[in-house]
């Protein structure tokens, strides 16, 4: 009988460090894609904070107790990451094995975001999420700190990293430039 293994979606590749910025791989756990059914959102909110200390966020945000962070991931539409969901009036599915995350960090962070990204990842606060382009890669970003949580599809992991290290190794070799 053959006997699988699991493998991350990033092998060696990560972490990697260049000029003012970090890019590690992030092992969320599991992630739920959770969707209620039509008018039960205040249920579903209600169930969530009953089970996991964690309601429904406004969109655009997200809310993080301990292990478990819920995140607006859409129009009336949530990810449950770092825990199981108990039992909703919602569309539930397990989104584990669908995406991965990276976390990007450092002083030039933003600048890399610029330069992929059509949002302006400045004006994101602490907590604050948005579904957005990285490249041609659909992502799911959200704002922990001074970092950056980046989700993409596990297919597009590597796109990911050749993309974001790309734009790494050009600002780093900008700020080596005498003024």
């Amino acid at each position: 009988m053959v006997k699988l293994h699991a493998e991350t979606p990033w092998s060696d590749d990560l972490p990697i460090r260049e000029g003012k910025c970090q890019l590690d791989a992030v092992d969320l756990g599991p992630i739920w894609s959770i969707a209620p059914y039509r008018k039960a959102e205040k249920g579903v909110s209600a169930a969530l904070s009953k089970a996991l200390k964690l309601a429904l966020p406004a969109p655009g945000k997200s809310i993080s107790t301990g292990e478990a962070t819920l995140l607006w991931s859409g129009r009336e539409q949530y990810f449950l990451i770092g825990a199981h969901p108990p039992k909703l009036k919602a569309a539930v599915t397990d989104q584990s094995d669908a995406w991965c995350s990276v976390r990007l960090s450092g002083a030039a962070a933003i600048d890399v975001l610029a330069r992929l990204c059509p949002l302006d990842a400045d004006v994101l606060a602490e907590g604050d999420v948005a579904r957005s382009l990285i490249g041609h890669m659909q992502a799911v970003i959200w704002r922990d700190g001074d970092a950056f949580n980046l989700m993409v599809f596990r297919g597009f992991a590597r796109t990911l990293i050749h993309e974001m290290h790309g734009v790494m190794i050009s600002l780093a070799a900008q700020d080596e430039i005498p003024q």
